[in-house]
């Protein structure tokens, strides 16, 4: 074969040493490669979460673009977030012999909390979660999302007991603490610690050259669990773990599904012969929707809601047990954030007045530069959220508002005639850079992120939509149109950009997603 070969990963690390594991694999085979980073709308900002959100192939789905469109010959994926079904083209070429299917529980301090009558475990995955409050009933658990580095950190700088991992992808990085406790009793993801090669179903030769990657005992354990999952799972959000291993010419296959609180638990287990495992799935999903499994999956499945809205923004599963019982929520991220490298110049003199109007611009900053790194002598703030992710892990901030506008006007009071550094995104509003260039304030620009914009088009009318930007609303209008009842809004700015489109908006109070969701409850739940 004599082109290159170009492999599409997402850009966290983790993703990037299955691309490069695949990669050298080829190589060892002949075979040039080339890698292409590509970030899926699951990883908000590259922070992928790890919990429900709320449809299935979210870390997919731009990889799968970007190989129909032929931006790539290849795509490199954790198997266990790939959905059961397949986009038409795409074919799975390739599963690399499995590695640790375990998960682990990485402690802050020491097991003493196992003692207590309470405690503190966090994690972003309602699998995990349904099974730990199985064992655990009396524990909290807690939200955690992000890189497997990002979360590793939250947790030392948290008062948590522990939080939860896949063994594999803190040891493939090499991040693995010592003070871990293996999850033995816990069942995994269905394919959790398999690596899968994608791949278009017409390139025949490319497809031979990757067979040779493929390995056959993890090729039929994990399809197991995937078509188990696949009967099961009907679009709803119930947690299912399955695992199959082989030993000694014989599979054991345990699959189970549980209720998201946590009370509830239907299991099946069983071990055949390895030439004998047609069917297993089916069977075993079968018995555990006749032995309760449908009444848990039409529970989960949240299917007779009074009122239903959708949010342009994947909700974490706290933020959305936020929302009355009575309100139905539907998701898909619109947009999605890309960091832009910040060159060393243009913080290496100290800045005397800073400008922050999301979380992205701070969290590119951050990706750009460690905090020794930064000089900056007055920091301006838009959100509480901002604020508390800014001093966290820049500094002080001076003066926090709740709109660009506001900032803007007091800014415009305060630093007249002066120079200001702005890190903002490449679709910013004009009303800051407006009001303070009319003030005589000196504006550098910063594009410190990209918004792209990742449309759906939905297939039902919604009671409300839940918009999080000005740009959302840009990507929702793009292949949607706005005969929705309702458009909750974050701010102010994505309010006024609202109001062109939509006969009824509700601006939050505060501009934070939780702010947004008690908007939702207040309107609808008289």
């Amino acid at each position: 074969m004599n082109r290159t070969i170009r492999i599409g990963t997402r850009s966290s690390e983790l993703a990037l040493w299955q691309a490069d594991t695949v990669s050298n694999q080829l190589k060892y085979l002949g075979h040039e490669t080339e890698i292409v980073k590509i970030d899926s709308i699951g990883d908000e900002v590259l922070n992928k979460p790890l919990y429900e959100l709320g449809t299935t192939g979210v870390f997919t789905k731009n990889l799968d673009v970007a190989l129909l469109n032929d931006r790539i010959d290849i795509a490199v994926h954790s198997l266990k977030d790939v959905p059961t079904v397949l986009p038409k083209g795409i074919v799975q070429a390739a599963v690399l012999k499995r590695g640790l299917h375990h998960d682990i529980l990485v402690l802050k301090d020491n097991e003493d909390f196992f003692t207590k009558k309470t405690a503190t475990i966090a994690t972003g995955s309602l699998r995990r979660k349904a099974q730990w409050l199985y064992r655990f009933p009396h524990h909290e658990i807690t939200d955690l999302r992000g890189n497997v580095n990002t979360r590793i950190r939250k947790l030392k700088e948290s008062n948590w007991n522990g939080a939860i991992f896949a063994m594999a992808g803190l040891k493939r990085i090499g991040i693995l603490p010592d003070n871990v406790l293996k999850l033995d009793w816990m069942i995994p993801a269905p394919a959790q610690g398999a690596v899968m090669v994608a791949a278009l179903e017409k390139d025949v030769e490319l497809l031979q050259i990757l067979s040779e990657l493929n390995d056959k005992e993890t090729e039929l354990c994990v399809g197991i669990e995937r078509e188990f999952l696949n009967k099961l799972e009907g679009g709803c959000s119930a947690p299912i773990g399955a695992l199959a291993m082989i030993k000694d010419e014989e599979l054991k296959f345990k699959g189970a599904l549980f209720s998201t609180d946590g009370k509830q638990k239907i299991e099946f287990s069983k071990t055949v012969p390895v030439n004998h495992t047609t069917d297993i799935a089916q069977f075993a999903a079968s018995y555990i929707l006749d032995k309760g499994g449908k009444k848990i999956m039409r529970k989960e499945g949240e299917v007779e809601k009074r009122i239903n809205i959708f949010s342009t923004k994947h909700l974490s599963i706290g933020q959305k047990s936020a929302l009355n019982q009575q309100i139905g929520t539907d998701m898909s991220d619109f947009i999605t954030i890309r960091y832009n490298r910040i060159k060393p110049a243009v913080v290496k003199q100290p800045i005397k007045h800073v400008i922050f109007t999301s979380q992205n611009a701070v969290e590119s900053v951050t990706d750009s530069f460690m905090a020794s790194e930064l000089n900056f002598e007055h920091i301006y703030c838009v959100g509480r959220r901002t604020k508390r992710l800014i001093e966290r892990n820049i500094g002080k901030v001076t003066h926090v508002e709740n709109s660009a506008t506001s900032l803007a006007n007091y800014l415009a009071e305060q630093i007249k005639n002066e120079k200001a550094t702005y890190f903002c995104g490449d679709k910013r509003r004009d009303e800051l850079p407006d009001i303070l260039n009319n003030s005589g304030v000196i504006l550098d620009e910063v594009i410190a992120y990209q918004t792209l914009l990742s449309p759906n088009q939905l297939t039902k009318k919604y009671d409300g939509l839940l918009f999080f930007s000005p740009s959302g609303i840009d990507s929702f209008l793009s292949k949607n149109s706005p005969d929705q009842e309702v458009a909750f809004c974050i701010g102010g700015t994505t309010a006024k950009e609202a109001q062109k489109h939509f006969k009824t908006v509700v601006e939050a109070k505060l501009p934070s997603v939780e702010s947004v969701l008690n908007s939702v409850n207040a309107y609808f739940i008289k």
